[in-house]
């Protein structure tokens, strides 16, 4: 892979590394954010039962995000790791060996195998 592929990769995960903390900030806010302070109200009941149940599913949905964004940052972090620990290296298939497509790490960045290697992956895992 040549260096300018190579700083376009380096670039987009850093992007992304960015935008999944800033998406992990947002979701830090309004985890602090108290039931109180949401509606304005000064009490932290809610009028009716079924607004609780609705809050609870409210903070159930965010944590549920917050987590798979979580798990998405460790993928970043991990391809930013293999990116500067073995530059030669990233962009190699960890299964085959084989380049992978250019085309894949730009929309992926953080890929480790290779189309082929992950359709093999996949086509495992549902049996």
């Amino acid at each position: 892979m040549n260096k300018k592929n190579m700083a376009h990769l380096e670039k987009r995960l850093r992007e992304e590394r960015a935008r999944v903390m800033k998406e992990l900030g947002y979701y830090d806010e309004s985890f602090n954010t108290s039931l109180q302070g949401a509606d304005g109200d000064l009490s932290s009941y809610s009028f009716h039962m079924a607004d609780q149940g609705t809050d609870a599913m409210e903070r159930e949905k965010q944590f549920l995000f917050a987590s798979q964004e979580g798990r998405y940052l460790w993928h970043v972090n991990e391809a930013l790791r293999r990116f500067y620990s073995t530059p030669e290296k990233f962009g190699l298939c960890h299964s085959c060996g084989q380049p992978i497509s250019f085309e894949r790490l730009d929309a992926l960045p953080h890929a480790r195998l290779c189309i082929s290697c992950k359709e093999k992956e996949e086509d495992a895992k549902r049996r």
